[in-house]
């Protein structure tokens, strides 16, 4: 009876076995998946993540090329900077020594004329002298004749020696002072007349300079035409740096290239025509508007520093051009020299420009 109900009662052991495997199976199908997610996940990071460091490198070195054209242009810039200096002070010098020579001149006749007035007031001070001695001696004359033949002729006789010897020594002196005069007024002469050559010779050369000024100018205007936003205004030219310059900015654009490559042609015909021996020079000045540099701006920091910038942007040009580098001297006013006090957009830009001067050293 037992084995009977022994043999009657159910297994689950099978049915757990199986139930199992379902388990393992699922979990084995859970992992694959999530080994190919986790494996997916990663090769799409480790992309991402090199594509970023590679933009994050070329950015480094895009900002690593910009901060070095930087400093070579602040270094350039405050070489220009010294050159320009350097080259007023040598002008400063010259113009001193010039005027110090004509002082010396000067001083030095002025010296002798003094001498010679001074010499002229002792010799007419002496003549003075002499003549009242000469009064005094005539008058003893007189007196000795009034009184008794006594010795009478003895003493007339050295009265008129002494007299005799008062006529010599008046006539040498009157001579002197004669001789004295004429020296003092050839002085004068020859004074007046170096002057006037010194003058002469300036004016000349000022003159002779001012014909090429008419000329060169004529040539830009006809060159350039009418229409053009370069504009003549008195003994020079005045171009907007709107024309040549972004704002905030001293790289020429393509334009100004264009303008000045014209300019640069009628500057090296100008070289070959003016002579030798009158010094004359491009005067580059650059001027700004009155508004204040941008905060954070490191390629200049204020006003005159970019308008010395821009007018040797423009030198640059002119050399690459085929001008010669000593007749370019490039100046920065910043926003001091403007040509009108106003505050709107249009004064603003009139005060923007660069002036080209022909003119002496």
């Amino acid at each position: 009876m037992l084995n009977v109900r022994f043999k009657d009662k159910t297994n689950a052991w099978p049915g757990f076995v199986d139930l199992f495997s379902n388990l393992v199976i699922i979990l084995i199908f859970l992992l694959i998946v999530f080994v190919f997610l986790w494996t997916t996940t990663s090769v799409f990071n480790k992309n991402s993540g090199a594509k970023r460091v590679a933009e994050l490198q070329e950015t480094q070195q895009a900002q690593a090329e910009q901060i070095e054209q930087m400093t070579a242009d602040k270094q350039e810039a405050e070489q220009l900077l010294i050159a320009a200096r350097d080259a007023l002070e040598s002008q400063e010098q010259k113009l001193a020594s010039q005027q110090q020579q004509q002082e010396n001149i000067a001083n030095a006749y002025e010296s002798q004329i003094a001498t010679l007035t001074s010499q002229q007031a002792e010799l007419a001070q002496q003549i003075s002298l002499l003549t009242e001695q000469l009064k005094l001696a005539t008058e003893e004359k007189e007196q000795l004749a009034e009184n008794g033949a006594e010795d009478r002729q003895d003493i007339l006789d050295q009265a008129n020696s002494e007299i005799e010897e008062l006529n010599l020594r008046i006539a040498e002196l009157e001579e002197a002072l004669d001789t004295a005069e004429r020296v003092a007024a050839e002085k004068e002469v020859e004074y007046a007349e170096m002057s006037n050559r010194l003058n002469t010779a300036l004016a000349e050369k000022v003159a002779e300079l001012s014909e090429y000024q008419s000329m060169f100018y004529k040539q830009v205007k006809t060159a350039l035409g009418e229409n053009s936003s370069i504009k003549p205004e008195g003994d020079r030219f005045i171009i907007q740096s709107d024309i040549l310059f972004n704002s905030g900015s001293y790289k020429i654009s393509a334009d100004g290239k264009k303008q000045l490559k014209i300019l640069a042609g009628l500057i090296k015909d100008l070289e070959n025509k003016i002579p030798s021996d009158i010094d004359w020079i491009i005067r580059i000045d650059g001027h700004t508007d009155s508004k204040p540099v941008i905060p954070g701006t490191t390629a200049y920091w204020n006003n005159m520093q970019l308008s010395l910038l821009r007018a040797a942007s423009v030198a640059d040009e002119f050399i690459r051009n085929g001008v010669s580098k000593p007749r370019l001297i490039p100046t920065g006013f910043g926003d001091m020299n403007p040509v009108t006090d106003g505050k709107d957009a249009k004064s603003l830009q009139k005060n923007r420009r660069i002036e080209l001067q022909l003119t002496n050293r």
